[in-house]
C-alpha cells in the first residue's frame, strides 16, 4: 500500500513545483514593474514571495487557490453559511443538478441507441455515422443555440444546461454499449441458439451481462463529459449560479484566484463523481462474478 502510494505522491509534488514556478516565471513581471515604481531594490527572494502574494496574479499559487477555496467552502460552513450565493458548495450543487440530470439523459438515450443499432442493421448504418458526425461540432457552438431554441419555446432554467450535458455524454456511452453488447463470441450466441434462445433472452442473459465493464467504463467518461457540459451551459445564459458563473464572473473581473478554484472545485466534484460509478461497477460486477 504504502509502495503504491510513492509514485502517486512523487507526481503531486511535481505538480506542485511545477506549478509554484511558473507562478514565478509569470508573476513575476509584475513584481519587478511594481519595486520599480516604488524606487526599491527587492532581493530574488522577496520577488518570489510578491510573486506568490499578488492579488490579481496572472497565476495564482496553489497555497493561494487553497486558501480561496477554504474560504468560500470551510470557512462558510463553520459560519453556517454554507449555501450562500458566494459558496462555492452552492455553485458546486447548482452544477451537479445539471450534470445529474443530463447523466441520466444521456446514459439512458445512449444505451437506447446502442440497443437499436446492435439489433437494427438499418439504424447501424444509418444512425451510427450521424452519432459520430454530432461530435465534431463544437459545443460552444451548439450550447447558444440550444439554449436560445429552447428559451424560445419557454424552457428555461436546469433542463437547457442538461440538455447540454446529454449532447456530450450520450456519445461515449453509446459506443461503449455498441463494443459491449457485440462483445459475446460465435460460439456463445450459437450454444444460446442451441438452447433456441429468443433475442431477448440473449439480450437479458448473454449480451447485457457481458457489456457490463463497457458499459461502466463509458460511463466515467460521461459522467466527465456531462460535467463540461453543465459548466459550459452556464456560460453563454449570463448564469449568476455555478461553477461557470464563477469562471464567467472571474474572468469578467481578472479574479484568477477565483477562477481557479472555481477549476479545482470542478475537478475535484468530477473525481468524486467518477469514484462514485467505480464503486458501483466494483459492486454490481463483484455481485455478477466478474470481479
Amino acid at each position: 500500500m504504502r509502495k503504491s502510494l510513492i509514485p502517486i505522491l512523487t507526481v503531486v509534488a511535481a505538480i506542485f513545483v511545477i506549478w509554484y514556478g511558473a507562478a514565478v516565471a509569470l508573476n513575476m513581471a509584475w513584481a519587478k514593474d511594481q519595486a520599480a515604481r516604488a524606487g526599491t531594490d527587492p532581493s530574488f527572494a522577496e520577488l518570489v514571495a510578491n510573486t506568490w502574494s499578488q492579488k490579481k496574479p496572472k497565476l495564482p499559487a496553489p497555497h493561494q487557490v487553497a486558501a480561496e477555496i477554504w474560504k468560500t467552502t470551510g470557512e462558510m460552513v463553520i459560519n453556517g453559511r454554507g449555501f450562500s450565493k458566494r459558496s462555492l458548495i452552492y455553485h458546486s450543487w447548482i452544477t451537479l443538478s445539471a450534470t445529474g440530470l443530463g447523466f441520466l439523459l444521456g446514459a439512458g438515450f445512449g444505451i437506447l441507441l446502442a440497443i437499436g443499432i446492435v439489433y437494427n442493421r438499418v439504424m447501424d448504418m444509418s444512425v451510427m455515422p450521424w452519432v459520430i458526425a454530432s461530435q465534431t461540432i463544437p459545443i460552444l457552438a451548439v450550447a447558444p443555440m440550444i439554449i436560445v431554441v429552447l428559451n424560445a419555446i419557454g424552457i428555461s432554467g436546469l433542463l437547457p444546461k442538461a440538455m447540454i450535458s446529454m449532447y456530450l455524454s450520450f456519445f461515449p456511452v453509446v459506443v461503449g454499449m455498441v463494443k459491449g453488447l457485440r462483445s459475446p463470441g460465435a460460439m456463445q450466441l450459437d450454444q444460446m441458439k442451441t438452447w433456441s434462445a429468443t433475442k431477448g433472452q440473449q439480450f437479458w442473459r448473454l449480451r447485457l451481462p457481458s457489456s457490463m465493464p463497457y458499459l461502466f467504463a463509458s460511463l466515467k467518461v460521461a459522467m466527465a463529459a456531462s460535467l463540461v457540459g453543465a459548466i459550459v451551459g452556464e456560460l453563454p445564459t449570463g448564469a449568476v449560479a455555478g461553477l461557470g458563473a464563477r469562471l464567467l464572473a472571474g474572468s469578467y473581473y481578472g479574479q484568477t484566484i477565483q477562477i481557479w478554484s472555481a477549476l479545482i472545485m470542478a475537478a475535484a466534484l468530477a473525481a468524486v463523481l467518477v469514484a462514485l460509478i467505480g464503486l458501483i461497477q466494483r459492486i454490481v460486477l463483484k455481485r455478477m462474478g466478474m470481479a
